[in-house]
């Protein structure tokens, strides 16, 4: 058995709703760069609710001048049993 650790959620969306506003952007800004046709994700993404793609954590790393590590949240504190 292996203990894996979490993606703090909740902290990783606090992370992106303080770079969005440390960069000046608003979410509709975001919205924009995504092309998303509503700015439902976003608001789902700061309150912890879900994680951005891959994808979009690259971009939105790009669009912050940070690195995905700078806009993840890891808990060591929670782990998950992962049987081999």
């Amino acid at each position: 058995m292996n203990m894996i650790p979490m993606i703090d959620t909740i902290g990783t969306g606090r992370n992106i709703a303080v770079l969005r506003k440390n960069a000046g952007l608003t979410v509709a800004d975001l919205q924009d760069i995504f092309g998303f046709t509503t700015p439902q994700a976003i608001y789902k993404w700061q309150r912890g609710t879900t994680l951005p793609t891959i994808d979009n954590l690259v971009v939105l790393a790009e669009v912050f001048g940070v690195t995905m590590d700078d806009i993840i949240v890891i808990d060591h504190d929670t782990v998950v049993e992962k049987s081999a």
